[in-house]
């Protein structure tokens, strides 16, 4: 029998690409508080890049990935691998949907094209509810919101439905190809990224979140290939240089290009060049920066660890809650002027909420899938 393997086993702990991973998620959060006062005007919004988070945890999971798993295969089955991954992620997919589901009747909002309770009838949400706990994407038929969502009751869910994807094709292919060829597909990926970035009618690489269209599918694909890919490579590239404050550094590079605002409307393709920018060049860079920093002090190490706890659980979780506030902002006509300190509580709660829920869930149950699978 193949022995149980920890992950932290002779390995040391990137304790700053944790803490910004937990950095990017926060961002995620008040990209989606501010999303509903853009009114769907990219110039309008505050964090207005805060969607390439996504591609930065893509990037961050291919890192992690390699380095954690690709000197272990001699001791590791597909099953062990596969169990492993199952429980990292799939506890708190479960507790979004039902998070998802219990609030769902509270985000009643005709503007925004959601029935709610006047519309959907209990049935049909507890039946999405059990799909979203499998991951398992919905069509029109249970686009119960109406926001064409793979994941109607969590939308956030659709990326790791990616992650999925991508850990299946880690330890199936990638993992088995040389450097050079993963250097191969890197530069495919990446020209793919660029290709689509400059042609896209709206000047930009968000979507992803549908099954129904294949464009949109096409876009999820094409934001998990190059970050993936490219995280693996780093890994196995291994060469780090120490820089000093390296999370404070990392941490500003990526708030400043997450919140750069929409450039040049007029050119849509200058837009989407930035966007490759980030992705392609400076993403890795951040990462590189954070693989190769150190935490000096105990409040810094606690702060990393914080930010990383609650990175998975808070991106996992918090669209539920922001989906009430965007009903409740439609539904009075609320400016940001007057709702921002209502948009400050809504992030506070989606913190408290992911922090809770990994604490009294999320970590006991997983230990207790560990103790009883991982044998």
């Amino acid at each position: 029998m193949t022995r149980s393997i920890s992950l932290a086993e002779s390995k040391p702990h990137y304790e700053i690409l944790d803490g910004l991973r937990g950095v990017a998620a926060v961002l995620v959060v008040l990209f989606h508080v501010f999303e509903i006062h853009s009114g769907g005007d990219h110039t309008k919004q505050i964090i207005n890049h805060g969607y390439l988070a996504v591609d930065f945890f893509f990037l961050l999971s291919g890192y992690v990935i390699g380095y954690a798993y690709d000197d272990r295969w001699g001791r590791m089955t597909l099953k062990d691998f596969f169990k492993r991954r199952v429980i990292r992620l799939q506890p708190m997919i479960i507790v979004g949907s039902l998070i998802g589901a219990l609030l769902f009747y509270f985000q009643d909002s005709p503007d925004l094209g959601w029935g709610g309770i006047s519309e959907v009838p209990i049935w049909k949400m507890l039946l999405v509810m059990v799909i979203g706990f499998t991951l398992i994407p919905v069509g029109k038929g249970l686009d119960i919101r109406g926001w064409n969502e793979m994941h109607p009751l969590n939308g956030p869910a659709w990326s790791l439905f990616f992650e999925y994807i991508a850990n299946i094709l880690y330890a199936l292919v990638f993992r088995h190809l040389s450097k050079v060829v993963l250097a191969i597909l890197v530069v495919v990926a990446a020209g793919f990224t660029i290709q689509y970035a400059l042609t896209n009618p709206n000047g930009d690489i968000i979507g992803g979140w549908t099954i129904d269209d294949p464009t949109q599918l096409r876009i999820g694909f094409t934001r998990l290939a190059f970050p993936f890919l490219a995280g693996l490579l780093l890994a196995r590239i291994g060469k780090l240089r120490y820089t000093k404050n390296a999370f404070l550094t990392a941490s500003i590079l990526l708030v400043i290009l997450l919140a750069m605002p929409r450039l040049n409307s007029d050119i849509l393709w200058v837009n989407g060049l930035y966007e490759c920018f980030c992705l392609i060049i400076m993403f890795p860079l951040i990462v590189w920066l954070g693989a190769g920093g150190k935490v000096h002090g105990k409040k810094a190490s606690l702060l990393c660890k914080f930010l990383g706890d609650i990175s998975y659980p808070i991106y996992i979780t918090h669209y539920p809650i922001i989906y009430i506030y965007m009903a409740w902002v439609t539904n009075n006509g609320y400016t940001l002027e007057e709702s921002w300190p209502y948009g400050l509580l809504a992030a506070a709660v989606c913190i408290v909420v992911a922090y809770s829920t990994m604490k009294l869930y999320d970590l006991p149950v997983r230990e207790w899938l560990r103790k009883r699978f991982l044998k």
